[in-house]
């Protein structure tokens, strides 16, 4: 799984409406300069502002109960954690949390599917930025591991409580993830063009073990590992997992 720089993505257009033939309207009264802008459009500017920052305000507020989620499900297990938790981490009351979503499953299938999402839109850009394979690879090594030392919690939830998902909810995150896996392999196919797709299949998954074991691996006896010193070490030993020859089996 990963959120990183790299997940963002464009805005979608809307279709132009059709225009309509009509008879040509008288022209319109000639208004002063002073008089432009008239207290109807003000008021109108004035609505469109609010709204938006209402909107936003609302966007906020659900990417903080999102927040919250993620850090009380890591600790507590989605089943010891109840909509009155969620809110006042959140700071909101409980009712406050279904503006928002329609109950507790609704936010764990929205953490666990929005990361999801973002992985593969962030692979995927990755690759689209490096032609190169052998670069391509690295970044997304490092896009990964980013993502696994920024959101260690959202690692923990996933291992835990993905069977508390509905079953679509699971299929939406695995479809997500598999075709996550699938940008990775189709860059080490170029690298490694003789060997097997399982194979290097293998080597993906067996990389996501190595990189999002980190929430437990950068904690030796309750201290924590620097980041600073986990990356490069976590890095290595992905790339030399990924690009190690196939030992030849003995005759």
């Amino acid at each position: 799984m990963a959120s990183t720089d790299a997940t963002r993505t464009g805005g979608r257009g809307f279709p132009l409406e059709h225009a309509t033939t009509a008879e040509p309207a008288p022209p319109a009264p000639r208004v002063p300069a002073t008089q432009r802008g008239s207290s109807t459009q003000r008021g109108s500017s004035t609505q469109r502002g609010s709204s938006t920052q209402r909107g936003q305000a609302k966007e906020n507020r659900r990417q903080a109960l999102l927040s919250a989620a993620a850090s009380l499900f890591a600790v507590n297990g989605f089943n010891r954690v109840s909509l009155e938790d969620l809110g006042a981490a959140a700071g909101v009351s409980g009712p406050a949390v279904y503006r928002h979503f329609p109950g507790k499953q609704a936010v764990l299938a929205d953490l666990l599917v929005t990361v999801s999402q973002e992985l593969l839109d962030g692979g995927r850009e990755v690759v689209a930025r490096n032609p190169d394979p052998a670069s391509a690879l690295r970044c997304l090594v490092e896009f990964q591991v980013d993502f696994a030392l920024g959101k260690p919690d959202v690692i923990r939830v996933q291992d835990r409580d993905f069977s508390n998902l509905s079953e679509e909810d699971q299929a939406a995150v695995r479809t997500l993830q598999l075709s996550y896996v699938e940008a990775w392999v189709d860059v080490l196919a170029k690298l490694h063009p003789d060997t097997e797709i399982t194979e290097l299949r293998m080597r993906a998954h067996a990389t996501f073990g190595l990189i999002n074991s980190t929430p437990h691996s950068v904690r030796n006896h309750g201290r924590k590992m620097a980041a600073q010193s986990a990356r490069p070490l976590l890095e290595s030993m992905a790339l030399a997992a990924l690009l190690v020859d196939t030992p030849r089996s003995s005759p």
